[in-house]
């Protein structure tokens, strides 16, 4: 997904996420370097999603198993 950022306000970028339709995306997400006009790619990293179950899990795993 692409979105462009339209304008800053205060703590938000409000972002264009298709025709006319704006939303406030915190500018804590928006890379230092973005100006009005930039575009910003969203991915979803699947991979990254599971090693930090995995890495979840194993810490779980690691506190019950020891509570034993």
């Amino acid at each position: 997904m692409k979105v462009t950022i339209d304008r800053f306000e205060g703590d938000f970028a409000v972002v264009e996420i298709s025709a006319d339709n704006f939303v406030n995306m915190p500018r804590v997400l928006v890379p230092d370097k973005a100006v009005e006009g930039s575009v910003i790619r969203i991915t979803l990293d699947c991979g990254e999603a599971q090693k930090r179950t995995k890495k979840t899990e194993g810490l779980m795993n690691k506190l019950f198993h020891d509570q034993h």
